[in-house]
């Protein structure tokens, strides 16, 4: 073992410790839900979670997982190209694409490796990525693997988007990419305005969809349908992580010639094992379930509105959004921990994001709604924040 590479990281670590902004994993023992089990706990209300729609415990896609356990086992043993793929996958990616209103779609073991294995296989030094200033990290390392040029437009800024488009001219091509719900702020992207600018300016766009698919639209196809424009983005990245299941996975969709591009040589694609059955076939069910019971979109966005108002009420000031998340700025990372600590300790679990996720002095706690959240969860949650906002005279 290297002694100094260990004494670095160490002290790099108690220098986090020192400051108050460690990080520390706080263990589950029971399914993810409204409320959950946490070891040394005990039950509390979750404000963490992606469950946007309580589909990672609904017992039709538990018991589809099972099933697909039961008939596929537990993997492929290699990569898709090598060993052959389950016929589950075709299955839910051609479910997929319906839904999302694309030609075709492709699975990946992550949204992350979704969008990593799409701009370095699809473009090279000859284009040019126009992304949002707030997009994901994972499309940010993405960019840096592409060869193409590479432009960033402050946050949903369209006058900036379109001198970007204006500087990048002799691109073969130009792909705008941005995240459809932004996942620090909870905003929603200005998908119009951007395929608007798209065709005057003969454009790619790219919308990673990952809080928004399940979420928005009357449907929960996503930032799409809540616009009006479902089928008119040239790629849809998202994840069935959140909404659709919670469980693993991402996924591209577009045109059948980009699907078939990634397929032969999008590098997460062919080195990597496909998804574990037991996931594509719940992934499945969750997507089968959200069209059966539209309704846990309505509830969702109810239950958003409910909270929302209920800590305007409280005197916090949430980051205006339409979406389930909900961020509160409280000021410097360790005072957003050290909240987000005191709520754990009233039974409510809310993270404290800071720098580097969000720049110095916006550190928040981002709450997250969802339609499995009954009334009396969240409004045990906001009398928890009254408490310690008050305790914190932050109210």
């Amino acid at each position: 073992m290297n002694e100094a590479f260990t004494r670095r990281l160490a002290a790099e670590l108690a220098s986090l410790r020192a400051a108050g902004v460690e990080k520390e994993f706080l263990y589950l023992d029971s399914p993810q839900g409204p409320r959950v089990r946490i070891e040394g706990r005990g039950e509390v209300v979750v404000l963490s979670s992606n469950n946007y729609l309580g589909l990672s415990a609904a017992p039709d896609v538990v018991e589809a997982g099972k099933r697909g356990l039961d008939r596929f086992g537990a993997g492929t043993a290699s990569v898709r190209f090598i060993c052959g793929t389950f016929t589950i996958h075709r299955e839910l990616e051609d479910r997929l694409a319906r839904f999302l209103g694309a030609e075709a779609a492709l699975t990946y073991v992550s949204a992350w490796a979704a969008n990593e294995g799409l701009m370095p296989t699809v473009l090279d030094a000859s284009d040019a990525i126009i992304s949002d200033a707030l997009n994901h990290a994972s499309i940010i390392d993405a960019i840096r693997l592409s060869k193409a040029q590479k432009r960033v437009y402050p946050h949903s800024d369209m006058a900036a988007l379109e001198q970007a488009l204006k500087d990048t001219a002799p691109a073969r091509h130009r792909f705008i990419c941005t995240d459809g719900v932004f996942s620090m702020e909870g905003d929603i992207a200005k998908l119009p305005d951007i395929l608007d600018l798209a065709r005057r300016y003969d454009a790619v766009v790219m919308v990673d969809d990952s809080h928004g698919t399940g979420v928005l639209g009357r449907t929960g196809r996503g930032t799409a349908e809540h616009h009006g424009v479902l089928g008119e983005v040239d790629v849809i990245t998202s994840t069935l992580g959140k909404a659709l299941g919670g469980a693993a996975g991402g996924m591209t969709a577009g045109s059948e010639a980009l699907v078939g591009a990634l397929s032969q040589k999008s590098r997460p694609q062919l080195f990597s094992n496909a998804l574990p059955p037991t996931v594509a076939a719940s992934s499945l069910a969750a997507v089968d379930y959200l069209e059966r019971h539209p309704e846990l979109i309505e509830r969702l966005h109810d239950n958003t509105e409910f909270f929302r108002s209920g800590l305007l009420s409280l005197g916090f000031k949430p980051h205006p959004s339409e979406t389930p998340i909900i961020p509160v700025i409280v000021g410097e990372n360790a005072f957003a921990i050290r909240m987000s600590e005191m709520l754990l300790d009233e039974g409510v679990f809310v993270t404290g994001f800071g720098f580097p996720v969000v720049p110095h002095g916006q550190a928040r706690l981002r709450c997250q709604i969802s339609a499995a959240h009954t009334r009396d969860d969240l409004q045990q949650a906001l009398d928890a924040f009254r408490r310690v906002g008050e305790a914190l005279a932050l109210i």
